[in-house]
């Protein structure tokens, strides 16, 4: 279920399908947690490649439930409607 627009961490975003940069402090710590650790796993990558990528998969489906959980509900949007 979805968070009212005022309460949302993750805003939809204005054209296109998903959701936009972080409205809310708790969205961009979320992002902070993500890209720091992809960037703490590149060094990583080098010996175990496999094992990265699987890493990196299990981050985005992360980033993605919690997106979905606390973020405005995704759909198709072209603009302001009027």
């Amino acid at each position: 279920m979805s968070l009212p627009h005022d309460e949302a961490w993750f805003p939809a975003k204005r054209f296109g399908y998903g959701w936009g940069i972080p409205r809310r402090w708790q969205g961009w710590l979320v992002l902070m947690i993500y890209f720091g650790a992809l960037i703490g796993g590149v060094s990583f990558a080098q010996t175990h490649p496999v094992h990265f990528a699987s890493c990196v998969g299990a981050l985005s489906v992360g980033l993605f439930a919690t997106c979905r959980w606390k973020g405005e509900p995704p759909r198709w949007r072209w603009g302001d409607p009027k």
